[in-house]
């Protein structure tokens, strides 16, 4: 079981009480999946991570989706990692995005960013299809011994993100779901369960935040960990370009629920602030 954002303290101040008494492993014991060095701002904001990557295309005759490239961490000492499947958005190929592929797979992810099997495609039917993309990574590509398929998180942007809504509400086993300037005419997600960082943009006029992003973080309950960053005059357009707020966040926040990484804990609670950032919820416990 994932260790909840509320737990988060007590369980920090049990790993230095036990590195007092000498015992500088204990953590990494207590967790297998905790992956690269100790993060900082700098990493996390930087254009790569610490691992170098590759990546390998998917054809579009695979079944459930329409093809689309997989990137991977190139090393194998660290044992299996955790996947993401991610869509683009209505009328979108995966290349309007495919900036998040080598990024977060450089942090320690494998990711597969997927065409849609019609361009027009719409969030449920996308949702379906970053299930079958991650069906397909763990049980037939070609880097499946790398990925540890009980650690799996969705994102998409637009119509992709209003899928990975919907994809996270059919497999509640998902260890984390990224909605990224997400449009879905189900405004109401109670039944979720999955930890949800929710990304918006504060200029959308497609999927303004006051009638998409913001309903969907409220409906989401508490108890399934979620956040809510709202960048300042972004557009709807934000996740196609390097974004560097975006990738930050998506980091942590796939460091925390996928790797279960509490030492990325700082960047979730209290969360990002500047420039950059118009507002930021989430369900930390108030200070």
């Amino acid at each position: 079981m994932k260790t909840p954002i509320r737990l988060a303290a007590a369980a920090a101040a049990a790993v230095l009480a036990v590195g007092v008494v000498g015992v500088p492993s204990a953590h990494a014991a207590e967790n297998p999946y905790e992956r690269g060095p100790d993060p900082s701002v700098s990493l996390l904001e930087a254009s790569r991570g610490p691992y170098a990557t590759s990546s390998t295309t998917v054809s579009s005759l695979v079944s459930g989706f329409g093809g689309g490239v997989i990137y991977y961490p190139t090393s194998t000492a660290d044992g299996t990692f955790g996947g993401i499947a991610i869509s683009p958005g209505f009328t979108a190929a995966w290349s309007s995005i495919s900036w998040l592929g080598p990024r977060l797979a450089s942090h320690g992810f494998v990711v597969i960013g997927i065409e849609t099997n019609s361009r027009l495609d719409q969030p449920a039917s996308r949702g379906q299809q970053l299930l079958a993309a991650l069906d397909y990574l763990v049980n037939s590509s070609s880097v499946r011994t790398r990925v540890d398929r009980n650690r799996l998180a969705v994102a998409g942007h637009s119509m992709g993100g209003g899928g990975s809504l919907e994809a996270a509400s059919d497999r509640p086993s998902l260890q984390a779901a990224i909605p990224l300037a997400p449009w879905n005419t189900d405004k109401t997600w109670s039944e979720l369960r999955v930890p949800t960082l929710i990304i918006g943009g504060e200029s959308d006029t497609v999927a303004p935040v006051s009638s998409h992003s913001i309903p969907f973080y409220n409906s989401i309950p508490a108890s399934a960990e979620k956040a809510y960053l709202e960048l300042n005059s972004a557009s709807h357009f934000f996740p196609q370009s390097t974004n560097t707020p975006t990738a930050r966040q998506m980091v942590a926040w796939l460091k925390r629920f996928v790797d279960d990484d509490t030492r990325y804990e700082q960047f979730l609670c209290p969360g990002p602030s500047g420039l950059s950032i118009e507002e930021y919820r989430n369900t930390c416990p108030s200070s």
